[in-house]
């Protein structure tokens, strides 16, 4: 029998036909690679698009150019002066303490910062820095000064306080071109030691003033003898003010334009803030130094163009705001001119009257029947020293039982609604806040100095009190302190206070009297005041629509976060039980922008009217509702302009 092999061929042809089905294509592989590679690229640039807005590809290259921008972007250099150190008497540590201080606070910003030496500083090793801190450095060599003109004109931001440069490198006296020259400010004055410390009051509405009350006033120790100044030039903004009108003589608004405690502005392509005193100077209480703390960490944020925001104190467009306070005292018998006068000028204020008069007269009174509200003024004790607050004025209990009994008398008799409290003599204490809340009233008309030129809100019994403290003086000041009976020379004494509070964006409280302005041979001075007031786009309103506006715009919380060089988010959020409307957010950006396209994080959220001030940098978004627990977060994409 014969064996039957196998061809193999035939076996090599079945392998072959077995291992070409498993053939790898891998230029498919390679094209699918390609195309998942392309597509998650694709999506990682859209996230980042979501994310950080516009951008441009080289902006996100681990470049050397943008690794150095990421080191150095925010980093300070603090200037240790030894030409500083030697004028000063031997063993003193006044240069180091101030660095310290300054070591501080870019500790609580969580800024990176080197401490250089003047020898750095002649050298150009400050241009590896954002910022240049001059910590009270009166004495700099020819080539420092040099060195910092070059960084401020290549960009630079210069953060000075005191007199710098004033003295040279020996210790010869130089001057104040250097002053001059960088920051456009004149040199006025050094603040006297005998003063040992001085009121020093800040504007609101500035990028560097962000979160701070309007008219905040902080308190100056003399001992590093701050300076004066003015302002000679448009790139150079005023900031504060020394002049205290409360008790200095002079005309107001020169005094104010020639006692420029800090002030902010740009040198060629740099920026630069100066203040008039040194860190160490300010004194005062917990609130002081935290809202000095805001204006450090707002000036660092200016000078490294990070943007600032808040809620504007006041409805737009107006820049401040005013109120009318009629007294009634003696001169009873005007009450009927006041209510024509009033009546004129189109105005429904809240009358604050005589607790005792008005139970005493209640029929002279007819022609206030017609006020939705009264204010009462009463008696709750003499204060003698604002030191004295507990101890000279009433109890607790007697302060409850007087605001009380004349609450519910005077509403008995003229049917209207007590909400306001104003002291005999101006001032109140603890025990007057417990009282009033209690007893029912809503808000306190008074002269005690609280350090500020807008209202405060302050809650007792779970109720809020409104304070509104007195910022202008009033018709007994002008007529009777000053002997003005001169109807011109009374307009001018008011209008340089209105004018103030327009500078400080602040809220005039004008407080008249029925034997003061409210005379009928004095009462068209009110007529010529308002005028001035509409004409320079001051929101005279009332103290109920202040109340209203003033509680729902501190219920207001607005966060802001820079996503990258062309986005900023601004979240608005309103944790109150009631709706806002009709309010304005106000976004500092602090750098020249174009392009503005404002879009919202979430779906169908409603967004806001918008306008940019190009010659401030400033971004008005226009909410004009926020309902109750409801938080939006708005995304501001924009293009930079090269400066």
């Amino acid at each position: 029998m014969a064996l039957k092999i196998p061809e193999k061929s035939n076996v090599k042809s079945e392998s072959s036909k077995s291992h070409s089905g498993l053939r790898v294509n891998y230029l498919i592989i390679f094209l699918s690679g390609l195309v998942i590679l392309i597509g998650g690229i694709l999506v990682f640039l859209l996230i980042i698009k979501n994310v950080y807005g516009n951008y441009e590809i080289e902006e996100i290259l681990p470049t050397r150019e943008n690794l150095r921008q990421l080191a150095f972007e925010e980093k300070a250099a603090i200037l240790y002066s030894r030409y500083t150190e030697n004028r000063l008497p031997e063993g003193e540590t006044w240069v180091q303490d101030n660095i310290n201080t300054w070591e501080s606070y870019l500790g609580i910003f969580k800024m990176k910062y080197d401490v250089i030496s003047d020898i750095d500083l002649e050298k150009g090793k400050h241009f590896n820095y954002k910022i240049l801190i001059l910590p009270g450095t009166f004495s700099l060599s020819d080539r420092e000064i040099i060195q910092i003109k070059k960084f401020l004109d290549d960009g630079g931001s210069v953060f000075a306080t005191g007199g710098p440069a004033t003295y040279s490198d020996e210790g010869k006296w130089r001057g104040w071109d250097f002053f001059t020259e960088c920051f456009g400010l004149r040199f006025i004055k050094e603040l006297k030691l005998e003063d040992q410390s001085k009121i020093h009051t800040l504007r609101g509405n500035l990028p560097i003033t962000a979160d701070i009350p309007t008219g905040y006033t902080l308190k100056i120790a003399t001992w590093d003898r701050p300076i004066y100044a003015e302002v000679l030039e448009p790139r150079t903004t005023q900031i504060s003010f020394w002049y205290n009108y409360r008790k200095e003589k002079g005309l107001v608004r020169e005094e104010i334009k020639k006692s420029a405690g800090s002030a902010y502005g740009f040198y060629g392509k740099g920026r630069f803030v100066w203040f008039g005193f040194n860190l160490n100077s300010v004194i005062g209480e917990r609130d002081d130094f935290i809202y000095f703390e805001k204006l450090i960490k707002n000036s660092v944020h200016w000078l490294t163009y990070r943007p600032t925001s808040f809620i504007k104190d006041w409805p737009e467009p107006y820049v401040a705001a005013a109120i009318i306070i009629p007294v009634v005292g003696n001169e009873i018998g005007n009450v009927y001119n006041s209510t024509k006068l009033f009546s004129r000028i189109g105005y429904d204020p809240t009358v604050f009257v005589d607790a005792n008069l008005y139970l005493d007269n209640p029929g002279v009174y007819k022609n206030l029947r017609a006020n939705k509200q009264l204010g009462l003024i009463s008696d709750i004790g003499f204060l003698e020293s604002a030191k004295d607050t507990v101890n000279k004025l009433d109890d607790k209990t007697t302060q409850f039982s007087n605001l009380k009994k004349s609450k519910d008398s005077t509403e008995a008799i003229s049917g209207a609604k007590v909400r306001g409290f104003m002291p005999y003599y101006g001032f109140y204490n603890e025990f007057t806040l417990q009282a009033m809340a209690k007893a029912g009233y809503e808000f306190l008309i008074t002269d005690s100095l609280i350090g500020r030129s807008v209202p405060k809100i302050e809650i007792r019994e779970n109720k809020p009190i409104m304070i509104i403290n007195k910022t202008a003086r009033d018709d007994y000041d002008i007529i009777r302190k000053y002997g003005l009976t001169d109807k011109r020379f009374q307009e001018y004494t008011y209008k340089e206070d209105i004018d103030r509070l327009i500078f400080e964006g602040g809220l005039y409280v004008l407080k008249v009297h029925t034997d003061g302005q409210l005379l009928s041979n004095y009462s068209d001075v009110i007529d010529a005041l308002v005028k001035h007031m509409r004409k320079n786009n001051i929101w005279l309103t009332t103290v109920p629509e202040l109340q209203t506006w003033w509680r729902q715009k501190g219920g207001i919380e607005v966060r802001y976060e820079t996503r990258s060089k062309r986005r900023v988010t601004v979240e608005v959020s309103n944790p109150r039980d009631t709706d806002m409307t009709d309010f304005v957010v106000q976004v500092n950006l602090n750098k020249k922008i174009k392009d503005i396209e404002i879009s919202a994080e979430i779906i169908n959220t409603k967004l806001p009217k918008y306008r940019f001030d190009d010659s401030t940098n400033i971004l008005y978004l226009f909410i004009d509702q926020l309902k109750s627990g409801e938080t939006r977060i708005y995304l501001v994409d924009f293009k930079n302009v090269a400066v």
